[in-house]
């Protein structure tokens, strides 16, 4: 999926709160910015995809403030939000595939930006797939031999997890994380940090560290159990954003919601709506 115009202010915007968490020097975060916007014009196209120009920020960010993990204290955040809101909501997720799906999808609206109440009222509120290819899914589950899991942000991996042990019944789920930090996605060594490993099966990353994953700039690990997979789960509008830029193979699902315009509207759904899509 390639960049719509109105992707610039976004990434402005990104630019500006990576910075913000990078670092509390003011000069240091004024030159952080002002590098990063030169960078973003420079750049910026709407021939590439936003998650290309994204991970340069991320890059810039990184490098200029000496702050290899910006996010950590979001994700560690978010993770307790997640915790809390799963004990208060009191959720049981075992059953069907669908009830698992509606559970990782509501994971989707964790974000630390937002007020608490929202996320909550978010999170309870009713979940109608707007494309929903839920039986297509489960003809898959049925024939495959392989499966990947691609993981999203930090808070989602407790809502994630009934759906891939789901998964695993019908056959073996690697889970796939970033390989280093970007933004506020779950890394393999968050996994092991937050004390996650053990409520999932194998775990493989990306190797590299775009959001999404970028197939030029992954490792050739992955790509080997990308392309040897019956089925991805792709979780997340990042997936979407990279994943349509290779041809349909009809077995990338992606579970989303669809929390911008431009993602919307490469979907053909309203903004906020879900989607449950085998592509």
């Amino acid at each position: 999926m390639k960049a719509s115009k109105e992707c610039y202010n976004c990434l402005a915007r990104l630019l500006r709160q990576a910075a913000e968490l990078a670092t509390d020097e003011p000069a240091l975060r004024l030159r952080v910015i002002e590098d990063g916007q030169m960078l973003l014009d420079r750049e910026f196209s709407t021939d590439k995809t936003t998650i290309a120009v994204a991970t340069l920020i991320h890059r810039l960010v990184r490098s200029l403030t000496g702050n290899a993990d910006p996010y950590n204290g979001i994700k560690e955040a978010e993770l307790e939000m997640a915790a809390g809101l799963m004990r208060e909501l009191e959720y049981n997720s075992e059953g069907d595939i669908r009830k698992c799906l509606v559970y990782a999808v509501r994971g989707n609206n964790i974000d630390f930006f937002k007020d608490i109440e929202e996320i909550k009222e978010e999170i309870t509120g009713p979940v109608e797939f707007t494309i929903d290819d839920t039986m297509k899914l489960e003809e898959k589950l049925r024939e495959a031999k392989n499966m990947l899991y691609l993981a999203d942000n930090a808070g989602e991996v407790p809502f994630d997890i009934p759906l891939v042990n789901k998964m695993a019944d019908y056959a073996p789920v690697t889970y796939v994380v970033k390989e280093s930090p970007v933004q506020d996605d779950i890394t393999l060594e968050d996994l092991k940090k937050f004390g996650m490993m053990g409520a999932l099966p194998r775990v493989i990353s990306t190797g590299t560290d775009t959001p999404g994953v970028d197939m030029d700039m992954a490792s050739s690990e992955f790509k080997a159990e990308f392309e040897a997979a019956d089925l991805v789960l792709a979780k997340g509008m990042g997936f979407w954003e990279t994943l349509t830029e290779l041809p349909a193979q009809g077995k990338v699902f992606h579970l989303l919601k669809a929390k911008c315009q431009p993602v919307a509207d490469s979907l053909g759904v309203a903004l906020n709506s879900y989607v449950a899509y085998l592509r």
